[in-house]
């Protein structure tokens, strides 16, 4: 159970009493009206907006709304105290019995608690990483990467049904590139002298092995061909190889994508002639002349007649191009085409995670999906900023293996995938984030990863040194749902307890904002509150999770500390990092 949902539920009830009695109006829009947690928690534990949002529509103060209606919500059998603040906010304070039997909520789910049906199955595509494939990933991939993975996981727990999907940049000139960079290894790998990389080709080693495979599979059939005759082949080999090894990358992580698109196969099935064909037959397309665009002057300018998309018809600053020159399509034509495809595969709901530097791409991406799914398609495009790495202080710059960027690979391998995943996801996507190898690394409060894992696998330890002993004790989990809980009275306690229930509303928020970041901070809060509450039972014996005289409080606490478990497991799974039971 939700607790603060389901006490809007019983607000909206007395409302809608008041309303039968003629105290309000009938058929007032409760749809503004909220349940939360108040910001002082001294002042109880959740308070309604209720009286303040009905006052416009009821034609009355908010505290001649708020004083009935709080005294309908005191007849409640969980509601001990309903007291009106202010100009007419209204705090309840509920029964110890109801947060206990909260407890119990958490217990019956086990790591499945804040599981929801909130997006009732609605279908949604999560577009991540799709990082250019000429390479292995490295930093500047890893936090979208961890960001989207993650956000796909929150997005699932409250019920949709997610497509997790990578989009393969193979159709740009980086690839020919990357397929005349392949040759001089192939070349290599047939013996010859290569020297220097020339300028502009892909320097990494990392395509000495795909260069030996094209020669073990073919010998020396492409050595001396014009390139016109290998260019082609060298590129889907290519291409194929980085893939594997993008793969590779992300399952280092514990990501795996669903679908992986290929933006070529766009160019070859006639995708983007199709997606043209459809804002054609909206009276969308038109040929037109832009505008110079902002800081060049007229004299700077050629303006001449372009194919245009009528984007600005859809909250775009300007109409865009979707034909070069030369006739070919512009990127910005792809990536219509790609997203036209999502829309015919069913997708209402979108989300691009793209990095930063992309955020004037937004607005024309968010009008052509307006267009192409007449207005019923959503677009959220969420970015993420840099990460810069530190160690000892210093900025770290170098690769070892690459030359000129830290991999993926790398990052993981020292301090393992737990640790990259969590510390990715301890600030917001869009804000700058300082990776310190230092503090990865440390055992201690300062990492924040170490700090929850820590909590979980100390929960499993006290366990295990329960049954040790009390043998004849029942510890299983069905025993520990029928244990005793009104002998947790402690506030501590009490407040572990609160903190549990407000899981399932912690999820749907974070889900609701797109911020899984959220999720990191309430493990982080939740395993602070289980560590404060062990070191009290150290101060205070009489507070220690086992004690052995009193087998019934021992039973209690037990299933106290097992729902904070199963509330990290939760919280662990949807950030992709391992619960673990010993450290």
């Amino acid at each position: 159970m939700n607790p603060y949902a389901y006490i809007r539920e019983q607000v909206i009830a007395m409302v809608g009493s008041l309303a039968d009695d003629g105290i309000l109006p009938a058929g007032l829009n409760l749809s503004s009206l909220a349940v939360e947690p108040p910001r002082d928690p001294s002042h109880g534990d959740v308070a309604t907006n209720a009286a303040m949002v009905l006052t416009k529509q009821a034609g009355m103060k908010p505290r001649d709304i708020a004083v009935p209606l709080a005294g309908r919500l005191l007849t409640l059998d969980q509601v001990e105290a309903a007291e009106v603040a202010g100009p007419g906010f209204i705090n309840l304070r509920l029964s110890d019995e109801f947060w206990r039997a909260r407890l119990g909520d958490v217990l019956a789910a086990g790591a499945a608690y804040g599981d929801s049906r909130f997006a009732a199955g609605e279908k949604i595509n999560i577009e991540y990483v799709s990082a250019n494939p000429t390479g292995p990933l490295h930093i500047g991939h890893v936090r979208g990467a961890v960001y989207g993975d993650a956000l796909a996981n929150l997005l699932a727990k409250i019920g949709y049904d997610v497509c997790k999907e990578y989009y393969i940049n193979d159709a740009g000139s980086q690839v020919d590139v990357l397929a005349r960079s392949l040759h001089l290894r192939y070349r290599e790998a047939l013996g010859e002298v290569i020297g220097e990389i020339p300028e502009g080709m892909y320097p990494g080693d990392y395509l000495v092995p795909v260069g030996q495979a094209m020669m073990a599979r073919d010998g020396d059939k492409w050595r001396d061909l014009d390139e016109a005759d290998w260019l082609g082949e060298f590129r889907r080999f290519a291409v194929a190889a980085m893939m594997d090894l993008v793969r590779t990358d992300l399952a280092s992580l514990g990501i795996e994508q669903q679908v992986f698109f290929s933006e070529d196969s766009l160019h070859q099935d006639g995708g983007i002639d199709r997606a043209f064909a459809a804002l054609q037959a909206k009276g969308l397309i038109y040929t037109g002349v832009l505008e110079p665009p902002k800081g060049m002057t007229p004299e700077d300018w050629e303006p001449r007649p372009q194919t245009l998309f009528k984007a600005s018809q859809f909250g775009d600053d300007v109409d865009r191009p979707l034909r070069k020159s030369d006739g070919s399509w512009t990127y910005f034509a792809a990536d219509i085409a790609y997203h036209h495809n999502k829309v015919e595969r069913g997708y209402k709901q979108m989300v691009d995670v793209w990095g930063a530097d992309h955020g004037g791409y937004i607005k024309r991406m968010t009008a052509a999906v307006r267009a192409l799914s007449d207005d019923q398609g959503h677009l959220d495009v969420r970015l993420c900023q840099m990460v810069r790495l530190l160690r000892g202080g210093q900025v770290v710059r170098m690769s070892k293996r690459a030359g000129n960027f830290v991999t993926l690979r790398e990052l993981v391998d020292e301090v393992g995938r737990d640790v990259v995943r969590f510390m990715m996801l301890t600030r917001k996507n869009d804000a700058p984030l300082d990776f310190d190898f230092d503090v990865a690394l440390e055992q201690s409060k300062d990492n924040p990863v170490f700090y929850v894992q820590y909590a979980h696998a100390r929960i499993h330890s006290v366990l295990r040194r329960a049954a040790e002993d009390l043998p004849d004790l029942p510890l299983d989990l069905e025993n520990l749902t029928r244990a005793d809980l009104d002998r947790l009275t402690d506030s501590a306690e009490m407040d572990l307890i609160k903190q549990m229930a407000s899981w399932p509303r912690a999820v749907e928020i974070a889900a609701q904002a797109r911020e899984p970041h959220r999720i990191a901070f309430y493990l982080n809060e939740l395993a602070s509150n289980f560590h404060a509450l062990w070191n009290k039972g150290n101060a205070e014996p009489n507070l220690r999770f086992i004690i052995v005289e009193d087998r019934a409080v021992t039973q209690a606490r037990l299933a106290l500390i097992q729902g904070v478990a199963f509330v990290l497991a939760s919280g662990l799974a949807i950030l992709g990092v391992e619960p673990l039971e010993a450290m």
